[in-house]
């Protein structure tokens, strides 16, 4: 099972094999992948994204970026680790040797967004029981950032916040419990009860802003088309970009999950599945999140544009404004941060299990013993590092960094290596199609190959040069070094260290299905 064995550097198939863990059906397995592609992005990044390239007209170039780029990488990650039965860095292995350092790059980014990630479950966490008795008072905005996150001048501090620390530590406390139970009764039983329980709550919130009063104004600014925003490649790029990151595709997890799934699993519709599903979900947060802010504006006697927000400013700032002003407020504020939460929790679940998965291939631990060898230094340094005075402005500069150079960055790499390098397509495509309901041939080969990385490429220098040209937001140099420049050549450092340090014997993997965890 580990990329090298304990004792004589060859690794263990069959008994091992099936201790790795499972989800008990194709059904579950499809509940944790929509889980881990549902996460905060789709509720506060999707809405702004459309909006601010075209409304209505975004999504023929949404579409089609899903179609031409989202699927065919959902395909690869799924043929990897289906065919292969590993983590990523052993399914890159198994696949070939010299691909073995793309595996432990994305497990690098994955422990960094771990780590911050789950900072931001806390903040909304601690905002779901605000919105009971609306703490923040008459100014959300003052409230988020002053008494709140208690927010420092640019720089490094470890005065903690007492508030933040404790909700962190709370869902570390749920998360690694979680991910302790095992592959199907942690992982599995979570997406199955927490999957529905968002959509309900959501679709509530959804049909609850539906009626405020400027629902219909913010809904009119959102999908008003814009089509000569189709001639403007920029446009484009935020397409491809927001499937990318919005699909949970490119830096493991889903090869991950995909190696827990029984042989004779349909991939390719499974695939069907999550990615039309994330994208409904997305759909859906767009007209929630701006049938809210029509009514934000209507309050205020302004402009819809005028208060159009994404990220932690739409979240913690406008959505309590709005709280605040609509009868029912409260409730309203409960369903909100709450999907936060359960979309924030299945998200860094699925991001954690790459880094445990790969760490008991590698050294052949026990599922219990790998989740504290992971879950503990991530508990620490997102302590550490996030909640602090200073804790959001490090988290804003890393999360910008570790998603442009680290995530986009591998994933270009990958395909480049897997589809023209080690001409590994051919039997990638072999493999899905034994069992799936829909066929990858060469059409599918060309848009992972070609179409996807020259589309990301133009994405990532997109946002090399802008950050060359103008430093990401006004942060001292020194910061952008340390944590962002820094982070994600660290990563990629990590990576090759723990890939040449000890020599891999690589042996394939084992026909059985994997039905126990250990």
């Amino acid at each position: 099972m580990a990329t090298a064995g304990p004792q004589d550097g060859t690794q263990q198939t069959g008994g091992q094999e099936a201790r790795r863990g499972a989800f008990s059906s194709r059904k579950v397995f499809i509940l944790a992948a929509i889980g881990s592609a549902v996460g905060l992005g789709n509720i506060w990044r999707f809405p702004y994204v459309a909006y601010e390239n075209g409304g209505g007209a975004f999504v023929i170039p949404y579409l089609i970026a899903l179609l031409t780029a989202g699927l065919p990488f959902l395909f690869l990650d799924y043929a990897l680790g289906h065919k292969h039965r590993g983590s990523a860095p052993l399914s890159m292995a198994r696949e070939n040797r010299k691909a073995e350092p793309l595996g432990w790059w994305q497990v690098g980014i994955c422990f960094v967004i771990a780590v911050y990630y789950a900072v931001i479950i806390a903040y909304a966490l601690r905002y779901t029981f605000f919105s009971v008795n609306k703490a923040w008072g008459d100014d959300p905005e003052g409230y988020f950032f002053g008494e709140f996150l208690q927010t420092s001048d640019p720089g490094v501090t470890l005065d903690f916040v007492a508030g933040v620390l404790i909700a962190l530590l709370v869902v570390w406390a749920a998360v690694l419990l979680i991910m302790g139970l095992g592959v199907q009764k942690g992982i599995g039983a979570t997406s199955v009860v927490f999957i529905p329980l968002l959509v309900l709550a959501f679709g509530f919130l959804v049909v609850r802003a539906l009626f405020l009063p400027g629902a219909a104004d913010g809904l009119d600014t959102l999908f008003t088309p814009d089509w000569d925003a189709l001639t403007n490649a920029s446009v484009w790029a935020a397409a491809f970009g927001q499937i990318f990151f919005s699909l949970s595709i490119g830096f493991g997890i889903m090869i991950t999950y995909a190696s827990y799934v029984g042989r004779r699993t349909d991939m390719t519709g499974s695939g069907m599945v999550v990615g039309l599903s994330n994208s409904g979900f997305e759909l859906l947060a767009g007209i929630g999140v701006f049938a809210a802010l029509g009514f934000m504006a209507q309050a205020n006697g302004t402009a819809v544009d005028e208060v159009v927000a994404d990220g932690i400013g739409l979240a913690f700032v406008a959505f309590p404004t709005i709280i605040s002003e609509a009868a029912g407020g409260s409730l309203i504020g409960v369903l909100f941060f709450g999907s936060l939460v359960i979309a924030g929790l299945t998200s860094l679940i699925s991001v954690l299990e790459v880094v445990v998965s790969a760490v008991r291939d590698k050294f052949d631990l026990r599922r219990l013993t790998a989740v504290l060898v992971v879950g503990v230094p991530a508990t620490v340094l997102s302590v550490v590092l996030f909640s602090t005075t200073s804790g959001l402005l490090v988290l804003d500069i890393v999360d910008y960094f570790i998603n442009q150079f680290g995530i986009l960055l591998v994933a270009v790499v990958t395909m480049v290596v897997l589809g023209l390098a080690l001409r590994a397509l051919p039997g990638l495509a072999a493999h899905l199609n034994r069992h799936g309901s829909l066929r990858l041939g060469k059409v599918w080969m060309a848009m992972v190959a070609v179409v996807t990385p020259l589309a990301l490429g133009y994405v990532l220098v997109r946002a090399f040069i802008d950050t060359v040209k103008e430093p990401y937001g006004g942060y001292p140099d020194w910061m952008l070094n340390v944590f962002g420049w820094g982070t994600a050549a660290l990563v990629l450092i990590v990576a090759l260290v723990i890939t040449f340090a000890r020599r891999t014997a690589v042996t394939p993997a084992d026909e059985t299905d994997q039905e126990v965890d250990r």
